[in-house]
């Protein structure tokens, strides 16, 4: 066990575990530009002062993930008894209802679209990549509500960030592999962070010149 020191970059939308209930993919890098990957994560079990934003620098100790041997792959030694209560609670069908923990939890609704970016590389080499940022799904469900339920008008609200106004930015992907197509499937990448960076102003790009 290590006690690491992360830049927080990646957090991936909820998904449903059967062996870990509801969990959340983290990434970082420590300040020598490595990565870590903390998998799996209950984000939204954790105590307030537990729970971090993006880009925040947080402290936890950590350990080489024995179930996967990503060499980025880590994982941090969480709460045994909040762990074990949460897993009878999943074996007993009653995932994430008791009060004890937090009163109003309710899962995350599983997505119904799958978003994806479709763009050429450098090399003129083009590909398709599913977003699995949190960020783009609760944009949707934002927009889901903000529109009475219509999904045409969410999807278009989702489009016109993620499609309008993000290509107008110098915009970056955290690129990630799934663990059960690593090694093996040619094109196991996943975008599991999307960051939209201002472009620098023109008297910058002038001086680079």
């Amino acid at each position: 066990m290590a006690r690491e020191r992360l830049l927080i970059t990646v957090k991936t939308y909820p998904t449903l575990s059967r062996k870990h209930g509801e969990t959340v993919c983290t990434a970082g890098v420590r300040a020598d530009g490595t990565w870590v990957r903390l998998y799996p994560v209950p984000f939204r079990r954790l105590d307030e002062a537990e729970q971090y934003r993006k880009f925040d620098w947080i402290e936890l100790d950590v350990r080489k993930s024995t179930s996967d041997h990503r060499p980025e792959a880590c994982e941090r030694n969480w709460d045994e008894a909040k762990v074990e209560a949460m897993r009878d609670l999943s074996s007993h069908g009653e995932l994430f209802v008791d009060e004890q923990w937090r009163q109003t939890f309710a899962l995350m609704p599983k997505l119904p679209f799958n978003f994806s970016y479709q763009f050429e590389d450098s090399d003129g080499k083009r590909s398709k990549l599913q977003v699995l940022d949190w960020e783009v799904g609760q944009l949707f469900h934002n927009c889901l509500r903000d529109a009475g339920g219509d999904e045409g008008v969410a999807l278009a609200k989702v489009k016109q960030k993620y499609l309008g106004a993000f290509l107008k930015t110098d915009l970056h992907f955290f690129l990630g592999t799934m663990k059960e197509f690593h090694g093996f499937s040619p094109n196991p990448w996943v975008i599991i962070g999307v960051l939209p960076m201002p472009h620098p102003p023109a008297e910058d790009q002038l001086e680079l010149l």
